[in-house]
Formats: C-alpha cells, sequence, structure tokens
C-alpha cells in the first residue's frame, strides 16, 4: 500500500552556483553542441551541490541529455556510434552527457542516475518538453524494487570500504546515509526518491540524537576540503548497521509492473522528429 506523501519542498543547493561559474558551465555546454552537432534537451547539477552537502571545493558535477539530428539515427552503423560526450575536469567542473536513446534504454532498467538528475533542483538548461513528459513516465516505467537494490548495493560498498575505522572520509558517510534513506523513501511511497538530502532527512527527523549527529557532520562536511577525515560517528554507524541487517532479512517486497519500451519509444521519436527550443534555467 502506498504512503501517504510527506511535504518535499525543494531544497536548493545551499551552495548557490556563482554567476561566473553557471556563464562557464553554460559556455561549455554551448561549446558541446557546437562540437558534436547535438542539442542539449536538459542540464543539471548532480553531485553534492544538488544533493545539498557540498564542500567549499566541491566539483561542479553537470550531467546533460542532448539528441542528434534525425538523420544520425537512421544509419546502419547506429549501434556502433559513441552515446556519451566526456570532457576532462577542468577548473572544478566535471561535465558529460548522454544521447537521448542511451537515456531513455536504462530509463527502461529504471536506471537511478538519470532519474536523479530529472529531480535535480539545480537546472541549467530545460528544453521544457522532454524532462517534463519523462516525469509524467516515470510512474509506468520505474521500478522500485530496481532502485532498492542499487541503493543498497552503493550503502554496503562504502560502508565496508570506508566507514568501518577510527578516522574515516566524511563524505563517504553521505554516499551510506542518502542511499539508505532513498530505500525508506521507495519503500514508503513507491516513488523516485528526492535526491535533496534534507529532503530524505524528514524520514528519519523523530529520532532526535541521530538528526542532530547528521546536522553536525552535514555542517562539518560544507566547511571542510571534499577529502576532509575525522573520527567516526558512533550514533549513525548503528543506525547505518540497522538498516544494512534490516535491509538483507528476506522480506517480500512490492512487485513491480515490467517496463514497455512503447512510450518511451513514442517520447524518443518525438524529441528527435520534432525538438523543442532550448530554454537557459
Amino acid at each position: 500500500m502506498q504512503g501517504t506523501k510527506m511535504d518535499t519542498k525543494r531544497v536548493v543547493s545551499a551552495d548557490v552556483i556563482k554567476p561566473s561559474v553557471k556563464a562557464e558551465i553554460m559556455r561549455r555546454i554551448a561549446k558541446a553542441e557546437q562540437e558534436h552537432d547535438v542539442k542539449v534537451l536538459f542540464a543539471v547539477e548532480s553531485g553534492s551541490r544538488a544533493w545539498g552537502f557540498a564542500s567549499p571545493n566541491s566539483d561542479y558535477d553537470v550531467r546533460f541529455i542532448y539528441a542528434h539530428r534525425q538523420e544520425w539515427y537512421l544509419t546502419l552503423d547506429l549501434e556502433s556510434k559513441r552515446d556519451v560526450i566526456e570532457y576532462p575536469i577542468v577548473d572544478e567542473i566535471d561535465i558529460n552527457g548522454w544521447d537521448v536513446r542511451k537515456a531513455l534504454k536504462l530509463l527502461c532498467k529504471s536506471n537511478p542516475s538519470f532519474i536523479e538528475w530529472l529531480h535535480s533542483p539545480i537546472v541549467y538548461v530545460d528544453d521544457g518538453v522532454f524532462a517534463k513528459q519523462v516525469r509524467e513516465l516515470l510512474p509506468q516505467v520505474v521500478s522500485s524494487q530496481k532502485g532498492i537494490y542499487h541503493y543498497l548495493h552503493m550503502a554496503q560498498g562504502n560502508y565496508r570500504g570506508y566507514l568501518k575505522q577510527a578516522r574515516v572520509p566524511l563524505k563517504k558517510y553521505f554516499y551510506v546515509l542518502r542511499p539508505l534513506l532513498a530505500i525508506m523513501w521507495l519503500e514508503r511511497y513507491q516513488q523516485p526518491a528526492p535526491i535533496e538530502f534534507d529532503v530524505l532527512r524528514q524520514l528519519i527527523s523523530n529520532n532526535s540524537a541521530l538528526d542532530e549527529a547528521i546536522s553536525d557532520l552535514v555542517a562539518k562536511k560544507r566547511q571542510s576540503a571534499e577529502k576532509e577525515y575525522g573520527t567516526s560517528i558512533p550514533i549513525i554507524n548503528q543506525f547505518i548497521e540497522a538498516e544494512l541487517a534490516r535491509n538483507l532479512a528476506p522480506v517480500s517486497r512490492h512487485r513491480d509492473p515490467e517496463a514497455s519500451f512503447a512510450q518511451l519509444n513514442a517520447l524518443f521519436q518525438c524529441t528527435i522528429c520534432h525538438p523543442a527550443e532550448k530554454v537557459v534555467a
């Protein structure tokens, strides 16, 4: 049974994107369009700046979806063509994108990265059509169960690899806490989890001691360097271990319907045949 949806008022990252940085990001997006002869449909911030706990020197993780001209897709060698655009990190700006065909095929597999991009609170480019239509299709094509498996694997790996020592990298706490809270969200609402950490934290707001410890951790992370280390936090570790154990126990979970390519094919064809005009956010 789907739970009652809690208030998910959008929370903009505490680290506001500086106008000079945004201008440079927009310049690089335009350059990518020109260099590769594509149109960017949607571009967002995807990392810790969008999640709400960026360090002063965190990268700007810019991700975008793009479309080629229609004839690019009508070729015999389509499967051998490159379907990503990637650039090296320069001046803390990490920018890359996926072709729309790749993005929609991965969406049919409930790819969590693409789903998170669609819910980023920091948007650089939006054509006003593509992302909106994809969001409307999410209930028909996205599997909550696949999302739970993804987030559980992420939490397990980061906890085992980084947080079982006396001194730990602070940012790795968020690479465990955020996916565990996303699992709780998916279990409760059967809907994609919001990207903002402060919204997810509402799920455990009734545990005042844990909430206070996480608040202190967020404040420390926002003031520390990206690779800062600190002492382990017992109350957070206890929560993590309890949630990992709970999720690893055998349970009967909600069974999602199998996704169909029909609606995604229609959206893909509409996108490459009738591209909308780009809107700068």
